[in-house]
């Protein structure tokens, strides 16, 4: 592996990169991060925001939910536990297969498939709610692309949440320590994170974008912003997940948790 770039991607590109890093690293991510996320929890970010207490979504119970890039689907099986009709999808057929034990595990099965968030399966007007925490929408090229085939998929009046990174985290280098609250890159800078390997193709890609980016995109995709909830680090809070930790975590923002509802 050579040192990450700042290169443009195109979508397929990007679906590749994401494809071909989720499948190698599903495991070790599980391994890291299993316990916090639980295996039937709606964890929407390292801050720790839990929809069971936030109740981002409303009620749940018998809504038609689609869970956007849901790795092992932790989120479908907790909404499942809450009698939601709830179905998922993910890029990556080993979170997917990993995410098949875990519902043997827990005893909750979730309806999952291997799908691209720019290219979503399902019927238009299906789904009352859409969501997704940290899935997909950081990891497509084109996210007004993927936020009209989220608005296709859901019925008219339809809900969205959504959790990315901060776009402020962008401008800091990626160090949960003091020493990362440096501002290192533009804010302005689109030009989206890679890793690559020796062959130069890329295995990892990240795309920017500002919060008049997201806003654009959303309403251009047929959207009204109801609400952005940006995490205050919770006192006690005291996990280091990747640049999310509390010495930066209690300054500045880490997660920007998106709510809009379809017009």
């Amino acid at each position: 592996m050579v040192e990450p770039q700042r290169v443009e991607l195109s979508e397929p590109e990007t679906s590749r990169a994401s494809r071909t890093y989720w499948d190698s690293a599903a495991g070790d991510y599980l391994a890291e991060h299993g316990a916090f996320l639980g295996d039937d929890k709606f964890i929407w970010c390292p801050e720790g925001v839990d929809e069971a207490e936030a109740q981002l979504l409303g009620p749940v119970r018998g809504r038609r939910v689609l869970e956007i890039g849901c790795g092992a689907a932790q989120c479908s099986r907790w909404l499942a536990g809450r009698a939601a009709d709830v179905v998922a999808f993910d890029i990556s057929v080993e979170q997917l297969r990993i995410g098949k034990q875990l519902d043997e595990r827990t005893g909750t099965a979730v309806r999952t498939v291997a799908a691209d968030a720019v290219a979503i399966p399902f019927r238009d007007g299906t789904f009352d709610i859409a969501c997704s925490a940290f899935g997909a929408l950081p990891f497509v090229a084109d996210a007004e692309a993927a936020l009209r085939e989220i608005a296709r998929t859901l019925k008219p009046g339809g809900l969205l949440v959504f959790s990315v990174t901060h776009p402020i985290r962008w401008s800091l280098p990626d160090d949960p320590t003091p020493a990362g609250l440096k501002i290192t890159q533009s804010y302005f800078d689109r030009t989206p994170y890679v890793e690559v390997d020796d062959q130069g193709t890329a295995v990892y890609a990240e795309h920017h974008r500002t919060t008049g980016d997201w806003i654009r995109a959303l309403t251009g995709a047929g959207f009204v912003v109801a609400d952005l909830l940006e995490p205050e680090w919770p006192a006690g809070h005291d996990q280091v997940w990747g640049g999310w930790g509390p010495d930066r975590g209690r300054l500045v923002p880490g997660t920007a948790i998106w709510s809009a509802h379809k017009s």
